[in-house]
């Protein structure tokens, strides 16, 4: 019989409400054979005692269910964020505020790059100088391509050479390509139909940034550092070299994460469905595939969501469909006609209600009950909408990072004060009984669950601002949202998300109590490792 393991904690948060403290947890074959105190395990027979966490709090291992293997891939670029960011191995990066300085650390990198240059993470909306253009990076370099990928990952500005390459001048007709006063490109690119020809040109795409060892071990990396041990990969392609990639890597003993992709949906639908199918039959404990991704609209700050009257404060026009709404219609009836679990990518409302029209269509015309789909941001939903998903059991993933990084902004430039106080409603989809979760979208902002909580507890924006007051929740709230409620939109709370016997032993290891107080150091809570499946992964 295999080894039974008791690990000692000053204090383990359950997530289980008929035991909800403990002292102590059993393992055995990386599942949790009691919870309790010191003789949990007794039933059980002779059991090794493992008190390295005395001094610690265990919690579920912490679920990010919106997140990308790109977190772990961009660091080879250059990061030109306005937000301080710290990378996989713990180096910190000091954040951007303007575009002099942009564009200095961009000519820093030059010269270590021979046929392109490539930054990511800035942000035009904190910048009050004229947004960023081809002029500013024909600074950088006048002959190679140069682009930056905005934070948001929807836009990107490109140099001269980089239109010239692809083709783009005043000709051209593709959305997305936006011009100038004079009709000539201005280098801004908006949405994927705009970006892909440019980033394929120079050599970059999404697929090949999440596909390689370094990637998915950079992955695991920042998973330990914040306290995560299941986590998806929400746009994958997975083809067959892919995947046989990550069922390697996952499959490694040492490998401390567990990863949900979602299949990107696009092209035919039945094609789709067919692939998602297949993948779903090669799971295994620590790769579970079969889910797919819708991609609805773009990004709020960047102006390309989809959003309802009376639209954005500054007259933008109305943001971009990377999926027409009948493409839409038509995806969600082939998925739920197959039995394939949908996340659906809205930012905006009117992206929002579109989906929610077209998941109850496919519902009345195949009926799946317990489908639990889910809606991804949900940022610009309402009381209505929240309620509708609840009608239809569909879950809600919510962008509650948003607050503190673009609160302020999204008051004053996007869509104004009373909208912005009302954005990413977590209180509002609890109380519609709403499956809900909350989320980092990782690496558009850092992974950090516990920093999530703090923002759906406390709505602070990054003037101080309390943006909603009556959209925060409780501690405990937003505890089980970043555990068991990200474990159901991944349909996986059977298995994970609480320290129960028989789900896996998977623990976030932590240097004080996240119950304690009132919420406001949450976000202050130091992670100190994990454990996967009983395997102890320290910092």
């Amino acid at each position: 019989m295999s080894e039974i393991r008791v690990f000692k904690a000053g204090k383990i948060i359950t997530m289980d409400r008929l035991c909800p403290e403990a002292s102590h947890v059993a393992v055995r074959d990386g599942r949790i054979l009691a919870v309790g105190d010191s003789d949990c395990a007794a039933p059980w027979g002779d059991a090794v005692l493992d008190d390295r966490f005395a001094d610690a709090v265990l919690m579920p291992g912490f679920v990010e269910g919106h997140a990308h293997l790109m977190a772990g891939a961009m660091w080879q670029f250059t990061y030109v964020g306005y937000h301080d960011r710290t990378d996989p191995d713990g180096r910190h990066w000091a954040g951007i505020d303007t575009a002099e300085a942009m564009i200095e650390r961009l000519s820093s990198a030059a010269p270590q790059s021979n046929d392109k240059v490539f930054g990511w993470g800035f942000d035009p909306i904190f910048l009050s100088s004229e947004r960023l253009n081809r002029s500013h990076l024909d600074q950088v370099s006048a002959k190679r391509p140069v682009a930056v990928l905005f934070s948001n990952f929807h836009l990107m500005c490109v140099n001269s050479a980089a239109l010239e390459m692809a083709g783009y001048d005043a000709d051209t007709p593709l959305e997305g390509v936006v011009k100038g006063p004079d009709g000539a490109p201005t280098g801004e690119l908006q949405e994927m139909a705009a970006m892909f020809p440019v980033l394929r040109r120079m050599g970059i795409d999404f697929r090949t940034l999440s596909q390689s060892e370094a990637a998915i071990r950079n992955y695991g990396k920042i998973a330990v550092r914040a306290g995560v041990t299941t986590m998806t990969d929400l746009y994958s392609m997975l083809e067959e070299e892919d995947l046989e990639l990550m069922l390697n890597m996952t499959g490694q003993e040492d490998y401390p994460l567990r990863i949900v992709p979602a299949l990107g949906a696009a092209g035919a639908a039945s094609e789709v469905a067919d692939k998602a199918l297949a993948l779903r039959a090669r799971s295994t404990d620590k790769l579970r595939l079969g889910a797919v991704k819708l991609m609805t609209d773009g990004s709020i700050q960047g102006w390309t969501a989809r959003v309802r009257w009376p639209g954005y404060v500054g007259g933008q026009p109305n943001g971009i469909w990377n999926t027409a709404p009948e493409e839409i219609f038509a995806l969600t009836a082939e998925m739920q006609r197959r039995g394939v679990q949908m996340h659906i990518h809205v930012n905006g409302d009117e992206a929002a209600e579109v989906s929610l029209d077209a998941l109850e269509a496919a519902a009345r015309a195949h009926p799946w009950p317990g489908a639990r789909h889910v809606l991804q941001h949900c940022q610009m939903m309402d009381r209505a909408l929240f309620e509708r998903a609840w009608e239809l059991g569909v879950a809600c993933n919510i962008f509650a990072n948003h607050l503190w990084y673009f609160g302020d902004q999204h008051a004053a430039l996007t869509i104004g004060p009373d909208r912005a106080a009302r954005m990413d409603a977590v209180r509002t989809a609890l109380d519609a009984g709403v499956n809900a979760a909350i989320h980092s979208d990782a690496p558009v902002t850092p992974l950090a669950p516990l920093f999530t909580a703090w923002c759906a507890v406390n709505r602070r924006t990054m003037s101080g601002a309390v943006l909603g007051p009556e959209e925060r929740i409780d501690v405990s709230e937003a505890l089980e949202l970043i555990t068991l409620g990200a474990a159901r939109t991944l349909r996986l709370d059977h298995e994970i998300g609480s320290i129960e016997p028989g789900k896996r032993a998977d623990f976030a290891v932590l240097g004080a109590d996240p119950a304690a107080g009132d919420g406001s150091p949450l976000k202050d809570i130091p992670v100190l490792g994990t454990v996967s499946g009983g395997r102890v992964h320290l910092l």
